[in-house]
């Protein structure tokens, strides 16, 4: 069938009497009204009339977006086939083979997380064998903890002989973490419990002493320590002793650490040394302080030595992974009894590939390469002599090896087309062995393929788009497509199994997973090209990524949607506010808009380091220049949008999707504009299985109706899934 048709048929089937008829059922929509104000930069005023959203506890505010999720709802239940949809969502995610993920080992034991349906959420679990689950047990599990599965794990850390785990436990997605103690054999309590390990803001960590008597842990400010604006910054290092009460717990270091001081700590093997690992923010620089045997912290690494990651090795070692005058990035080995940099000697030089993470174990260091998305393993020996490559055989994921012993460790590794499974490697493996620990899905894609195409920027830069459709699909412009994309702090768009992805394949659609720069797939300077003032970069990448499916006949812009999560969400505003003619709709989870205001929020002061600040003025050209919010104009149409937040969001406050939806919702703009909120979660972690399940159906049901597809249900294929209780 011809294009313009094609094109023209669409537009006839959204605009239908009898769509008409049953949109016209629906309450009116909410109006914000406007409170304008203005703000002076370096001598630029800036408009902003909905400044008073930031204060989400408003009772005008709140019921403001209480309306405005409510019309949401009766706008996609007004779709009789939703329940169809979320059926067939929970029949291909909810597998009955679990996915065993965030592994480690400690003296015989196996830890992992453990993501079984209709669980609603991720529990603890250890195992003697990787070989054979029947080892495995219980460990900690926030189901049973909470039976109204809002309790979740935000991380764990074993001791070192395996016998104890400090465990993380936090409610409604807040990531406001208290640490928890367990025998590991057991799965029985013990009495002590820390409470502001954790936070939305820098995240925490634990590690255990040589003893295992005690722990070293992160500790936000507790009330009247500060004041209240101040408690999610200022993150500090304290030792407690099991047993003690936590009045007696002991300031270790920390004063020194900039107020956006995120730690994660780490104990050697033999346990005489501690590593603690600043992140000054969210923008990539790192310092390192190690404890020695009789207690005396050194400062090993500054910020400004480009030393971006640490690790213990079996040898009296660190291991350092660093992007000075290597954008790739190069690894050093640091002998502990020299603990100054400048003993440290690069032993792996830098590639033509980016280094992802590494592992030194007994005799070897094993190092994932980053291959412009996709990974690959090499092992080296510990002087840096190269020693073999271990690849899949399709497009995939390595994930960082797991040392367990000798020189033995566990990779876990996924694909588009199938789910994530460990494999078991080391001396005198000549391929990798896969584990018990491999899981299955419902969602079969033996009947889909994987493209690897590069669309290419203005400036000649080969961006991936990774394209998952049917084989068979004709390139005619008649596929709904769905555009998906990141590109920020350095992070990479890896290969990844989503199974729900295939509820959309199997409607006709197809879904494309594009690199844009601000992530690694490249190294430091990929990222480096959209950061800061520069940061636009990677919205422009994204428009190019969505042109070229179009050039390509993958799709035609009135069947195009993009999407994206947190900076991904910040990627998608970005992108259909300044390119609103090159697609049809977008969906942005949990989204930044207002990026000159961001600072302001907790979590936004961390996120000054990789998106800018205001208080510089180069800084505030470049962010005033790609600031979503900033750009939307009146009288101008824009895409349809579906916009999703969770009033706990620790990390991008709500009001930033208020904002930015009651902006789009003033221009006049005949595409809808929706605003999707959650009340029982935050920023994604610690969302319940249920809840997952229905923003998954919501999203698919908007897409289907923006880009004209009628849902066709599906003849269930293999054993389906178990329907998990609405919250």
């Amino acid at each position: 069938m011809h294009r313009r048709l094609i094109v023209a048929l669409l537009a006839l089937v959204l605009s239908s009497p009898a769509l008409a008829a049953e949109r016209s059922k629906l309450p009116a929509k909410p109006k914000a009204p406007k409170h304008t104000t203005f703000d002076t930069y370096w001598g630029e005023k800036v408009q902003d009339d909905y400044q008073y959203m930031e204060k989400v506890s408003d009772p005008k505010v709140a019921a403001w977006a209480k309306a405005q999720d409510g019309y949401t709802r009766q706008w996609l239940n007004s779709h009789p086939e939703r329940k169809t949809i979320l059926d067939r969502v929970v029949a291909l995610t909810h597998s009955d083979s679990p996915d065993y993920y965030g592994g480690s080992y400690r003296n015989g034991s196996y830890f992992f997380l453990k993501n079984q349906p209709p669980n609603q959420q991720p529990f603890l679990v250890s195992l003697t064998s990787v070989m054979d689950v029947k080892t495995e047990r219980v460990v900690v599990d926030p189901n049973v903890i909470d039976k109204t599965g809002g309790t979740s794990i935000d991380f764990y850390a074993p001791s070192a002989d395996g016998k104890y785990v400090a465990v993380s436990l936090s409610k409604s997605g807040t990531e406001d973490g208290t640490l928890h103690f367990y025998e590991t054999a057991t799965g029985k309590p013990l009495a002590d419990t820390i409470p502001k390990v954790n936070g939305g803001t820098a995240g925490g960590s634990a590690t255990w002493n040589a003893d295992q008597s005690g722990v070293y842990y992160t500790r936000y400010p507790h009330e009247g320590e500060r004041p209240s604006e101040d408690l999610p910054f200022y993150q500090q290092i304290y030792f407690h002793k099991l047993g003690m009460p936590i009045s007696a717990d002991t300031y270790v270091l920390g004063k020194e650490f900039p107020k956006i001081a995120e730690i994660e700590l780490s104990t050697s093997p033999d346990g005489r040394y501690v590593l603690a690992d600043v992140s000054n923010g969210d923008g990539g620089e790192h310092g390192y302080w190690l404890l020695a045997p009789g207690g005396a912290w050194t400062q090993i690494a500054r910020f400004e030595d480009k030393v971006i990651e640490a690790k213990f090795g079996m040898d009296e070692a660190l291991y350092l992974l660093s992007r000075a005058d290597a954008p790739r990035k190069k690894i050093m080995r640091l002998p502990l009894a020299f603990p100054d940099l400048q003993h440290a000697g690069v032993i792996i030089p830098e590639s033509e590939n980016a280094i992802e993470s590494y592992t030194p174990t007994a005799t070897s260091v094993y190092v994932t390469e980053m291959v412009g998305g996709p990974t690959q393993m090499r092992v080296y020996d510990l002087k840096g002599k190269a020693q073999e490559l271990v690849t899949m055989s399709e497009i995939s994921t390595m994930s960082n090896a797991v040392r367990t012993t000798g020189d033995e460790v566990l990779v876990r590794s996924q694909s588009y087309t199938h789910p994530p499974a460990y494999y078991r490697y080391g001396p005198g493996r000549k391929a990798l062995q896969e584990t018990a620990l491999a899981q299955s899905s419902p969602a079969d894609f033996s009947d889909c393929e994987v493209r690897r195409e590069f669309a290419e920027a203005p400036d000649g830069t080969k961006l991936p788009v990774n394209i998952i459709m049917k084989k068979g699909t004709k390139l005619d412009g008649h596929a709904p497509t769905i555009l998906y994309g990141y590109g920020s702090y350095g992070l990479s768009q890896q290969p990844y199994f989503q199974p729900d992805i295939k509820v959309w394949v199997e409607q006709g659609g197809i879904y494309v997973d594009a690199s844009v720069r601000g992530g690694g797939e490249y190294g430091d300077a990929w990222h480096e090209a959209a950061r800061l003032g520069t940061k636009k970069v990677s919205m422009d990448d994204f428009a190019v990524c969505a042109r070229y499916l179009v050039e390509k006949g993958y799709t035609t812009k009135e069947r195009l949607a993009i999407e994206g999560g947190s900076a991904g969400g910040l990627l998608v505003y970005g992108t259909a506010v300044h390119y609103p003619d090159f697609m049809q709709a977008a969906v942005a989870h949990v989204g930044y808009g207002d990026v000159l205001r961001t600072e302001l929020a907790p979590n936004g002061e961390f996120n000054t380091t990789e998106f800018g600040t205001v208080k510089d003025s180069v800084q505030f050209r470049g962010m005033y220049g790609y600031s979503p919010y900033h750009h939307v104009k009146d009288g101008r149409p824009y895409p349809s949008v579906l916009a999703l937040t969770g009033v706990n969001d620790p990390r991008v406050p709500a009001w930033e999707t208020f904002k930015m939806v009651a902006r789009l919702e003033a221009t006049g703009s005949k595409n809808p504009v929706l605003m999707r909120v959650s009340y029982d979660s935050g920023h994604g972690g610690g969302t319940a299985l249920s809840e997952r399940d229905q923003q998954t159906a919501d999203v698919l049901m908007f897409l289907f109706d923006r880009l004209g597809v009628k849902y066709r249900p599906v003849q269930q294929e293999g054993k389906p899934g178990k329907t998990a209780p609405s919250l």
